[in-house]
């Protein structure tokens, strides 16, 4: 796959102005650039949600085959035909002077109690550019399931998590159910579908 035409050095910007400073931040900007017909666009206004950078971990128990996936409410989620509470991997947002894989297993011990032992990367992406700056970094971690229970959370983040174990082979055949409605988790276990086999050599190894 060649490389894009432009760079970001092809884009003007006119103006960037703050619209709210909550828990999320949104930026209103007058952009314009470069046509792939040549000249330049006219301005356009957008407003853009400031949402950084994310990592989310599919928890996978390799010797028993099955993955440790978590459920909590979502405000997004509030008009979701069946219920506003999801199932989801661990996730957590990267702060500043931390690194995607450390927040990932930061995450695993506050969201569902447990360690990850070791880590591999699938990647990364945009996950809504048309709006938002946030970009998702996705790992698989791998774990023993044999302990897990309980409800987890910070409480100082009003967080109530409830965890579960869940066979591989099973929850993978159940993709894009009500239960199963975000991408993350959905390309987490799309991933570890089609690589189990040379991360279980890998891993062992």
């Amino acid at each position: 796959m060649k490389k894009p035409q432009f760079t970001k050095s092809d884009v003007d910007v006119i103006n960037k102005v703050p619209v709210f400073q909550g828990f999320f931040k949104l930026d209103e900007y007058e952009i314009r650039h470069k046509l792939f017909e040549g000249g330049y666009s006219g301005v356009i206004k957008r407003e853009i949600f400031e949402r950084g950078e994310s990592a989310c971990v599919l928890l996978w128990d390799m010797q028993r085959d099955t993955v440790v996936l978590i459920e909590q409410f979502r405000v997004g989620a509030l008009s979701h035909p069946s219920s506003p509470w999801l199932i989801e991997v661990v996730a957590g947002m990267v702060e500043p002077g931390e690194t995607a894989d450390s927040v990932v297993r930061r995450e695993a011990q506050e969201e569902a109690g447990v360690n990850v032992t070791q880590l591999a990367e699938i990647g990364s992406y945009l996950a809504t550019p048309g709006g938002s700056t946030e970009r998702v970094w996705l790992f698989v971690g791998e774990v023993d399931s044999s302990k897990v229970s309980g409800i987890h959370g910070l409480d100082s983040e009003n967080e109530d998590i409830r965890v579960e174990v869940f066979d591989r082979r099973e929850v993978t055949r159940k993709l894009f159910s009500s239960r199963l409605d975000n991408s993350a988790t959905i390309i987490c276990l799309q991933w570890l579908a089609l690589n189990k086999n040379q991360l279980t050599k890998t891993w062992k190894s």
